[in-house]
């Protein structure tokens, strides 16, 4: 159910954002959800990726600093209220979202990566709250 996500730290600077991205499609790797937090001097890039192996070593040969780290892809009813009624479940069992981002999709239902400070607790009240975690197989078809 965890999925890997590729976080890259790059500085802050025109075109940098640019020669990442040509070199995911020059590698033929998908970005499927992309987020970028920035401050004033960096960015922090976070993707699920099509293929997680090749773009942290492509991205390394090309001198970006890579990290990985475990999200959720969580499915929801895509409908006004619906966002809102599971982080309620998180804030009733005290658990915080470090962050969260979109995920597009060809899906009825919308998507969202979650990252959180507990993983294990998440994935424990999801599955007993009766919400749709998407595992990695089920990410990765959505690619194709």
């Amino acid at each position: 159910m965890k999925l890997k996500q590729v976080s890259v730290f790059m500085e802050n600077a025109p075109g940098r954002l640019a020669d990442m991205a040509i070199s995911m499609g020059e590698a033929g790797i998908n970005i499927m959800a992309l987020t970028v937090a920035e401050s004033i001097d960096f960015g922090v890039v976070r993707m699920i990726v099509s293929d997680f192996e090749k773009a942290r070593k492509m991205l390394r040969e090309k001198k970006f600093t890579v990290s990985e780290t475990e999200v959720l892809a969580v499915e929801i009813p895509d409908e006004p209220g619906s966002l809102g009624k599971v982080l309620k479940i998180f804030a009733e069992q005290s658990l915080n979202v470090e962050y969260m981002y979109a995920f597009a999709s060809r899906r009825q239902d919308a998507l969202i990566v979650f990252r959180f400070d507990d993983m294990d607790k998440a994935i424990n009240i999801l599955k007993n709250a009766k919400v749709k975690v998407l595992t990695s197989e089920e990410v990765l078809a959505l690619a194709k």
